[in-house]
């Protein structure tokens, strides 16, 4: 797996449940300081880090239309929730002495910058984090496809989907105690077996685009930085 170590820009994605610490609703800022300080040790190893969250600690979509919602207003209500997740991860980054910018595809100037292509390029090549809020724009697109929608625009060697444990299994490892975990995928290994690693949309669009979607737990310390230097568990997702 030594082709991790060409890694010079990534896109991490993080649900929004992975700050929520041990609540069950909302953001635990300690938790996102703890993030805050993994994203901090990967940027110091001079790796360009943008950032794509979730928003499914504060409201998810397909709930509000399960719920008897519209579905294009409640996904609308997801992604307001994305901008907060976003504007606390900028707080939390800033405190560490991290330049970071917050780029809306629903504009908000009053709170963030309207998502500009070049701009966003521009602020990475500048040594900034980018947080990419509000997901697509668009409703009927998960955050999971906003983040290899992003990825490719920013051109990223990879895609760092963070989640609770270190990979891809063949079932969940919290409740199946013979699950296996593979250290290598292919897209059509994802789609073929409806791992639900990310959405289809977003596995087909990073195939298209040639881009590795790398799994891996965003709970272990150290865990990114380990991962990017190519001594942590994960597992690859790519065309092989």
């Amino acid at each position: 797996m030594t082709e991790k170590r060409d890694f010079k820009r990534v896109l991490l994605k993080i649900s929004g449940e992975a700050l929520m610490g041990d609540g069950q609703y909302g953001i635990d800022v300690g938790t996102v300081d703890r993030i805050a300080s993994e994203i901090s040790q990967a940027r110091q190893s001079g790796v360009e880090i943008c950032l794509v969250i979730g928003g499914g600690n504060i409201f998810r979509g397909l709930s509000g239309a399960a719920g008897g919602m519209d579905r294009s207003s409640a996904d609308y209500m997801g992604m307001l929730a994305t901008v907060m997740n976003a504007l606390a991860m900028q707080n939390a980054l800033e405190r560490q002495d991290i330049q970071t910018r917050v780029l809306s595809a629903i504009p908000m100037t009053t709170v963030c910058e309207p998502y500009i292509r070049r701009r966003a390029i521009r602020h990475m090549e500048k040594g900034r984090v980018v947080i990419f809020a509000a997901g697509t724009g668009n409703p009927f697109f998960t955050t999971d496809t906003a983040a290899a929608l992003r990825a490719a625009e920013m051109n990223c060697d990879a895609l760092m989907k963070g989640t609770n444990v270190d990979g891809v299994y063949s079932a969940d490892p919290r409740k199946d105690s013979s699950a296996t975990r593979y250290d290598a995928l292919s897209y059509m290994d994802v789609l073929s077996k409806d791992l639900k690693v990310m959405d289809a949309s977003a596995v087909s669009l990073s195939r298209e685009n040639n881009i590795p979607i790398v799994v891996f737990s965003i709970q272990s310390n150290g865990a990114l930085l380990k991962v990017l230097e190519d001594n942590g568990n994960c597992t690859i997702i790519s065309g092989t």
